[in-house]
């Protein structure tokens, strides 16, 4: 069963597992299973999904119950009138606070601007040896993108070389290798936390808020956060 964090007439959130993916796609053959088909058979209704959040980051995934809604919220996506947080685990000690001002490049190759900001919640050294490091830094930081690219946090946190634990894209794979082989762990540690939009339909402030997922919380264990 999905858990799901909010709901009106208009609009219902659930709390995405890592790894489920949102819809079918031709890139994703070996998935059965997809969050849009499992919310649609719960809950006895059609939905559409009014954005995307990747297959390995866990959190809120927000949907519509009717077309009218569904333009307005990926229109309020698109023009950043949604304010998101994500929380992740990554590789190193980050500063308290920074601005990621990177332009990402599209595939069809054109740079678009990209901004992220994010601010350090909690800092861990564990003593295990990596490499030429006796130790294993990371940090927990809540970022908040303020545009809406393509896999915009993991390549923003790679660009400062604080990738995130579990990207295999743009993430280490030292570190990736290091947390299948300690903890059997290769879950991506991105979790889409917060969204506040106004309700198209009541203009109505909306908060909706997403506990983090087990796999997550056995990592903040790990690092006696």
């Amino acid at each position: 069963m999905l858990e799901i964090i909010y709901r009106d007439e208009h609009l219902i959130a659930i709390n995405k597992p890592h790894g489920l993916l949102v819809h079918r796609s031709p890139i994703a053959a070996d998935a059965s299973e997809f969050a849009l088909q499992l919310l649609r058979d719960q809950i006895g209704m059609k939905v559409n999904p009014v954005h995307r959040i990747d297959r390995k980051t866990g959190g809120i995934l927000l949907f519509a119950f009717n077309k009218e809604v569904e333009i307005a919220m990926q229109k309020a996506f698109m023009e950043n009138r949604v304010s998101k947080k994500y929380l992740a685990i990554v590789r190193g000690h980050t500063p308290d606070a920074e601005d990621i001002d990177y332009p990402l490049r599209k595939e069809n190759g054109t740079l678009q601007d990209a901004f992220t900001s994010y601010t350090t919640l909690k800092r861990a050294e564990l003593d295990i040896a990596l490499g030429k490091h006796p130790t294993s830094r990371y940090s927990l930081v809540e970022a908040v993108p303020t545009t809406g690219r393509m896999h915009q946090l993991r390549k923003h946190l790679s660009h400062i070389f604080h990738p995130i634990i579990g990207d295999r894209t743009h993430g280490c794979n030292k570190q990736n290798k290091l947390f299948l082989e300690q903890w059997a762990m290769k879950t991506m540690l991105l979790h889409a936390s917060q969204l506040n939009f106004k309700h198209p339909i009541t203009s109505e402030e909306i908060t909706i808020k997403a506990a983090l997922q087990p796999e997550f919380t056995r990592v903040m264990e790990i690092m006696s956060w």
